[in-house]
């Protein structure tokens, strides 16, 4: 296993990333990880390289590199309620500055970027998403279609809303698969939500799957959080390398 941190050159400065390959020459087919809020850390880099460990290379930027580099939380921010406000005021505002525009423009830099790494192999990649980064994967395969195969989305938030770019209402541009696995009584994600957004899907005939995980809160498969439901991640996982096998099959 190989795990760095690199630098990917965008069209707005570099976001740094951390890079995952198996041992071998390769090629290996390429995952695109989107990151929670809480930034790249340890947390991030261990499920990467659980992913590498099926025989692909995964990619994962630190999509709030405009705003911040480095790490964006403390571990009490992360395991303890009471501060996570003082967390999050920092990085509402990085969020807000994630527009549609920007996130396909830095996931098309994102996608160069790692099509021309050695050993990761050519073609369509699949994204995977957690809790903001499910939204912001959404969006990059909306925009990539044809550079995203598939995507597989994690106790993702805002996906719907009363605004005009919604992301749910540019799912007609998805060609490949989609995963929604979605987290009990999250107030980011309704019932009623989920609802729309598997209608649109539904109207759009995109070929997906929108599960309920009953009980488990959001952001359930970050285990350096609260919010942590073991029973939640493994079936995350299970998931998740079904999709990755459906679409990036490995020998």
């Amino acid at each position: 296993m190989q795990t760095t941190t690199v630098q990917v050159p965008t069209a707005d400065g570099t976001a740094e990333a951390y890079l995952v390959r198996p041992d071998g020459d390769g090629p290996f087919p390429g995952v695109l990880m989107f990151m929670d809020a809480f930034g790249l850390r340890p947390r991030l880099a261990e499920m990467a390289e659980r992913i590498a460990e099926r025989g692909y290379a995964v990619l994962v930027p630190n999509l709030f590199y405009r705003s911040a580099s480095g790490p964006l939380v403390t571990a009490e921010e992360l395991t303890d309620p009471e501060k996570r406000g003082a967390a999050f005021a920092r990085l509402v505002p990085m969020m807000q500055r994630l527009t549609p525009a920007r996130v396909a423009a830095d996931t098309g830099s994102y996608l160069d970027f790692f099509a021309a790494q050695p050993g990761v192999a050519a073609g369509p990649v699949v994204a995977v998403g957690y809790c903001m980064g499910g939204r912001n994967a959404l969006r990059a395969i909306e925009a990539h279609p044809d550079r995203i195969k598939a995507l597989a989305s994690f106790h993702a938030g805002g996906v719907v809303s009363d605004d005009p770019d919604s992301p749910h209402l540019a799912v007609g541009s998805i060609t490949g698969e989609v995963y929604f696995a979605h987290a009990d009584h999250d107030r980011s994600n309704t019932p009623e939500q989920i609802k729309t957004l598997e209608a649109a899907l539904e109207d759009a005939g995109v070929t997906y799957t929108s599960e309920l995980y009953e009980g488990a809160p959001h952001g359930f498969t970050m285990s350096d959080t609260a919010a942590y439901d073991a029973g939640a991640e493994e079936r995350h996982w299970v998931n998740l390398f079904a999709v990755l096998h459906r679409n990036l099959p490995v020998s």
